[in-house]
């Protein structure tokens, strides 16, 4: 059973290496075209760029390499468990997990960073039971770059639309409803449900279903939700950043470049930096950023943080009510989340040397 987990980590650890590249990239570009656009006039704490097309394109090539990040991370989460083979399955199911269709309301079905995840898997072990059908000697040339990339894909499309499509968008029903009711109740619960939901995935399905929510409770005139979400929405980037730097020994070369990055991502609110972090080390990484993001987003809704954009990180600074409880949210979420993961690491390196 140990040796089993070890080899599924050795997988995920290959499709990150791959993937952190497009993170970085993507997330820098768009941090960069983000930060220098002038704000909108409107208002509302996003970029305008209708007078700067260099920006937009910088903003364009960004998203792009943002868009790829999720069918490289499966195509070569497959590619470790299956070699070459199991690319095309890979990329597709990773495609997928970002695609499976809309809800009746027009909202895009998507399964993230996790669904990504359980793409890779299913289509290395997919090529692998492909490659032990026997088959006539003169087909066997044909097999690995015809026979089995059809097979598979074939079968991990299926599943990713026909079986984990429907679920997920049922799901994200039931807790969108879910969140309604809780609006009526608690405010601190509900504060720290939405921080833990936007953390649990990093930009995917339950992340999103948080932020539509604390969106459409602007619109509504309550802007405590959006607040207490703005703040737990960076907290996970801004953590595992802050984690690097406060104590590199813990981190390889690799971490600590995706560190820096990471840190940039959480200042213009793109949760996917955490995604390199959590998809290396998910048993210690995810707990560690929820529990951040759920102080931050308890600390949000006590202070009486109020975000009129639905937006979040500090770039929206100029339009949110009680600045200075927001920044001291975000600053305690951010610190928690850094020395939670740091100890856990810490345990681990003691734990392997003995």
């Amino acid at each position: 059973m140990k040796e089993d987990l070890l080899k599924i980590k050795s997988y995920l650890l290959s499709g990150v290496s791959f993937a952190i590249p497009f993170i970085a990239c993507g997330g820098i570009l768009i941090a960069t075209a983000i930060a220098l656009a002038p704000k909108a006039a409107t208002g509302n704490g996003f970029s305008d760029f209708s007078q700067s097309p260099t920006l937009k394109l910088i903003l364009d090539i960004g998203v792009t390499a943002f868009t790829l990040m999720l069918p490289v991370l499966a195509g070569y989460i497959s590619h470790a468990m299956a070699g070459k083979p199991g690319l095309v399955a890979g990329f597709i199911g990773g495609y997928l997990a970002g695609h499976l269709g809309y809800l009746p309301n027009g909202k895009e079905i998507s399964a993230g960073f996790l669904g990504a995840l359980l793409a890779g898997l299913l289509a290395g072990w997919t090529v692998n039971q492909c490659k032990k059908i026997p088959v006539p000697k003169y087909l066997k040339p044909i097999m690995p770059i015809l026979i089995i990339p059809i097979l598979s894909a074939g079968f991990v499309g299926v599943i990713m639309l026909k079986v984990i499509g429907i679920p997920i968008a049922e799901f994200m029903g039931f807790l969108g409803k879910w969140l309604e009711t809780m609006g009526h109740g608690n405010a601190l619960i509900l504060a720290a449900i939405l921080g833990g939901m936007i953390a649990f995935d990093m930009g995917g399905p339950v992340n999103k279903t948080a932020f539509f929510f604390g969106s459409a409770m602007i619109s509504q005139g309550n802007f405590f939700v959006m607040g207490a979400v703005a703040a737990a929405i960076c907290t996970p980037p801004l953590g595992l950043g802050l984690a690097t730097l406060l104590n590199g020994k813990l981190w390889n070369e690799e971490d600590r470049e995706a560190g820096k990055a990471a840190f940039a991502m959480g200042m213009i609110c793109i949760t996917e930096g955490a995604i390199p972090f959590a998809a290396s080390d998910p048993v210690r990484v995810i707990p560690c950023i929820m529990g951040g993001s759920m102080l931050a987003s308890c600390i949000a809704m006590f202070g009486g943080v109020g975000n009129h954009a639905p937006h979040g990180g500090p770039i929206v600074l100029p339009v949110i009510d009680h600045r200075l409880m927001y920044v001291v949210a975000i600053a305690a979420g951010t610190i928690a989340t850094a020395l939670a993961i740091n100890f856990l690491k810490s345990r681990q390196q003691k734990t392997s040397v003995a």
